[in-house]
């Protein structure tokens, strides 16, 4: 759904909280406009996550509650999320990820697997994290990345699920780093 917070009642997150449904919220598009150049109505996108099926009038009386337009149904979850950020909308205002506010235990890793471009996409970025802070145990980087939150979510998972990649080249930089310019040993096991 489209929450318009001027017309929600105050404690409209506390309402959602309350349902028990999980919830994802987009930041505050306060930065959108429409074709002619006006500012729209500063919104928030809602996406409700019923654990069985349920019926059109079941999520508009919530909507109803709420003070908010008709619901829209999903096809995906995912594409959706990505919206709420306007991640593939380029033309759009930009919203950070990191102001996507969960309620409930909603958890986007739940509906959508990371495609095999953002799992490599996620390893170089790993990669340059390593290099950038001198990252040579394997702990060290698992640390840094689950002390990040969601923001760096999706690079945990990666890291967590690819060891034996992140430790050969963790290896590797610990060896160049104990010794500059030298070539590493030849080890076995």
């Amino acid at each position: 759904m489209v929450l318009y917070p001027e017309s929600a009642p105050e404690d409209w997150r506390e309402q959602l909280r309350l349902s028990g449904l999980q919830v994802a919220i987009s930041p505050l598009h306060d930065k959108d406009v429409n074709a002619d150049g006006e500012p729209k109505k500063a919104h928030h996108h809602v996406i409700l996550v019923y654990g069985s099926p349920t019926t059109y009038n079941n999520v508009k009386a919530l909507c109803d509650r709420l003070n908010q337009p008709i619901p829209q149904p999903l096809e995906q979850v995912r594409g959706y999320y990505r919206y709420l950020t306007h991640e593939d909308n380029p033309e759009k205002a930009q919203y950070s990820k990191a102001d996507i506010q969960t309620l409930n235990g909603f958890d986007i890793r739940e509906f959508v697997e990371l495609t095999k471009s953002e799992v490599t996409k996620a390893k170089r970025e790993i990669l340059q994290l390593i290099r950038d802070n001198g990252i040579t145990e394997y702990a060290d980087l698992i640390d840094i990345l689950m002390d990040g939150g969601e923001g760096t979510a999706d690079m945990f998972d990666v890291a967590s699920n690819n060891t034996l990649f992140f430790k050969a080249y963790l290896t590797s930089q610990w060896r160049r780093q104990a010794a500059p310019g030298r070539p590493p040993e030849n080890e076995e096991g």
